[in-house]
């Protein structure tokens, strides 16, 4: 079923997962009018936080795809609304919808950082850089008034624990001084995802997330403060964002950058509907391709959710993507898919009364 956009976000329904057989409610549209009648217009989404005080707040994993094995996510969903975010099904799990319950019901936790310390705290614990915005963003806009992801930055500052941060947002440099401290002891790393430099596109794929030249200006930034960044073209979206790869590495590397990766759209679950959605909305046109695309570097599904091959798409169009990105870095003296050293050495187990141990 075909929705009209919603200024603002990025999906355009809010059916919820049928994954663990909820039950599933749609709104009438014959009774539209009548509603509107008695209750007057439908009101605009609005940004809703739950606080989640859970027990722990490190998350580890063991996958071969990715080069980290602990995580933390602050929030839960993400008000950047970013219609390819393959993060979108954790909101089924709370029994919403991945659409637009996805990023307007968020949850904050504000005990991340009290929880963390106590993780560092336990004599078993062994410091490995901790991986923040791998499910949604550190820097989304409600970290102005929790503050939670400075919080976990000034521990891991006190403690010397290293950590790398992902984001799509120009916020993250509301905490640049932190990063330039955390950077002398070589104990940060920033990425900052770029998925095409048309700003309209970019409204219509993260209408909530920063314009394409303020994450470039603020990767800048980072550069001058002497922070380690790193530009991710993340999601390559074919025949959407990829006549943007050249542009995007050119610009970065403007900006001082020497370090890049790109990623294939991944759709698994409840995304891949969403996006064909989005598509059948914005890019009608082209949506048959798009999709016949992605298939055909996903072994002919719309996602591949596989270990070992999810994050490596195959087939001539991935190829072709692959040395194009390869071919840009070279010519721009970008460092591709480098993977950037931090220091676990220096860690420092806190007490749980908030001070650190004598040397």
């Amino acid at each position: 079923m075909s929705h009209s956009p919603i200024k603002g976000r990025g999906a355009h329904s809010a059916v919820p997962s049928q994954r663990f057989n909820l039950p599933m409610r749609e709104a009438d549209d014959d009774w539209r009018d009548v509603e509107e009648s008695v209750d007057g217009p439908v009101q605009k989404l609005r940004t809703s936080v739950t606080e989640e005080h859970p027990k722990t707040i490190l998350s580890f994993n063991r996958s071969p795809d990715i080069p980290f094995d602990r995580s933390i996510n602050a929030f839960r969903g993400c008000e950047h609304g970013c219609i390819y975010c393959f993060a979108r099904p954790t909101h089924a799990y709370h029994d919403l919808s991945p659409g637009l319950d996805f990023e307007t019901k968020l949850f904050a936790k504000p005990d991340a950082a009290r929880l963390l310390r106590e993780t560092f705290a336990k004599p078993r614990y062994r410091p490995a850089p901790i991986a923040m915005g791998t499910n949604t963003d550190p820097y989304q806009p409600i970290e102005m008034r929790y503050r939670i992801t400075r919080q976990i930055l000034e521990l891991c500052l006190e403690t010397r624990h290293p950590t790398i941060i992902t984001t799509k947002s120009d916020r993250v440099l509301r905490d640049l001084e932190l990063l330039a401290e955390m950077a002398r002891f070589r104990l940060v790393a920033v990425g900052i995802s770029v998925t095409s430099l048309d700003a309209n596109l970019s409204r219509l794929l993260e209408p909530r997330a920063a314009s394409p030249a303020k994450r470039l200006a603020a990767l800048g930034r980072l550069v001058e403060a002497g922070v380690p960044a790193h530009v991710s073209i993340a999601p390559v979206i074919p025949a959407i964002t990829d006549e943007f790869i050249e542009a995007i590495l050119g610009a970065a590397a403007d900006q001082g950058v020497r370090s890049a990766s790109w990623i294939m759209i991944r759709l698994p679950h409840e995304v891949a509907p969403l996006f064909r959605e989005w598509l059948a909305v914005h890019f009608p046109d082209r949506a048959a391709k798009v999709m016949s695309i992605i298939r055909s570097i996903r072994g002919g599904r719309d996602n591949d959710p596989e270990f070992g091959s999810r994050m490596k798409p195959g087939g001539v169009w991935a190829d072709l993507l692959r040395r194009r990105f390869r071919l840009a870095c070279k010519r721009n003296s970008i460092e591709a898919e480098r993977e950037i050293s931090l220091d676990c050495g220096q860690f420092r187990r806190p007490n749980l009364d908030g001070q650190l141990p004598l040397l």
